[in-house]
């Protein structure tokens, strides 16, 4: 009796110790499809996001705790259509609260994939701190038969728990890919495989039973950003105008009578403008509005381009897409509104 005792005693002494060699990973639960009910487990629309708690899905995955020593918060419990300027403020306030306790390593999000890419982008530009930050999602509800938010969250804990992992902004993993904040993009309406950074390129991969990077992002990012929102209750209005056919300036009107600060417009091919257009963002600019060209297509920089469109004072995203430009208009308008600025931070991030 004695010694199976003794064994006991020094198997949890074991267990006990392997777990303090583990990194600590907070996950961070907003709702989403990852924590989404149906009715049926062959229904993948129509359902109930965000509706399962972060815990549940904890206890899903109990190969988390091989990696990791986790633990869960819950933030909000929405689908991420309805994500705000003061959800993406409170959720970046408490990630650098989080960091900054030296008792956690690493920082897990889940979140629903409409914005996933916009919450990813905006706390990479006002994270604190080199530990990873994962966003994590899933294109079918925790209830359907081929659930995919499971592995996704398993990959995204085993990526945040990887030292190579530090140092390279915030990142998205989903599908077995890993890819940066920057450059990630929601391609497909219902398809797993939908996060893709389509020209620039995944990060890295979870596969053969580990974590590979192959490349990082040069852009700044984190901790070499210069953007703080500790102090920050809202962010300045910044609309997005989208080019078509028979365009005119009806919404950049809109937009200035809203009180817009900043209008990012998403032009065909590189930020082409329509004649009609043109006019009415010029005239916003005279009213101190900060227009910024970008493209409604997925692929290129939106460069400099026609003399006028300068001479406008119209600024250019580079290869930002309008959704990620808007989030960098927001906080560049939180420090200045010298164009020339503001370009620059374009520029860089």
């Amino acid at each position: 009796m004695f010694k199976k005792i003794l064994l006991s005693a020094t198997l949890m002494a074991t267990a006990t110790a392997f777990a303090a060699d583990l990194p600590s990973v907070k996950i961070l639960a907003t709702g989403g499809t990852i924590a989404g009910t149906a009715a049926s487990s062959t229904q993948t629309t129509g359902y109930k996001a965000g509706d399962l708690g972060i815990q549940t899905l904890i206890e899903a995955v109990p190969a988390m705790k091989d990696y990791a020593n986790v633990s869960g918060e819950q933030v909000v419990k929405i689908s991420s259509n309805n994500m705000d300027t003061k959800t993406l403020l409170k959720l970046a306030k408490r990630v650098n609260e989080l960091l900054a306790d030296p008792k956690v390593d690493a920082v897990v999000i889940t979140h629903g994939t409409d914005t996933l890419e916009e919450t990813a982008y905006f706390l990479n530009l006002v994270t604190k701190s080199d530990k990873p930050v994962i966003l994590v999602g899933a294109m079918r509800p925790a209830t359907a038969i081929s659930a995919d938010g499971p592995m996704n969250l398993l990959e995204a804990v085993r990526v945040a728990s990887t030292p190579e992992a530090k140092g390279k902004g915030v990142m998205i993993v989903m599908n077995d890919e890993i890819n940066g904040a920057r450059d990630v993009t929601k391609t497909n309406t219902t398809n797993p495989a939908t996060f893709k950074s389509p020209e620039l390129g995944a990060m890295g991969y979870v596969s053969g039973n580990k974590v590979r990077f192959y490349k990082q992002s040069t852009k700044r990012h984190t901790t070499n950003s210069e953007f703080d929102v500790s102090k920050l209750e809202t962010l300045p209005r910044v609309d997005i105008i989208y080019s078509h056919v028979d365009d005119d300036r009806i919404m950049a009107d809109a937009a200035v009578a809203a009180g817009a600060k900043g209008i990012i417009h998403a032009g065909t091919g590189n930020g082409s403008i329509a004649n009609p257009t043109m006019e009415g963002l010029k005239d916003a600019v005279a009213k101190g509005v900060v227009v910024v060209r970008s493209a409604r297509v997925p692929n290129g920089a939106t460069t400099v381009s026609l003399p006028m469109w300068t001479k406008a004072g119209f600024l250019e995203s580079d290869t930002l897409n309008p959704q990620k430009a808007r989030l960098l208009l927001q906080l560049a308008l939180t420090k200045t509104q010298d164009p020339k600025e503001i370009q620059r931070m374009f520029d860089q991030y």
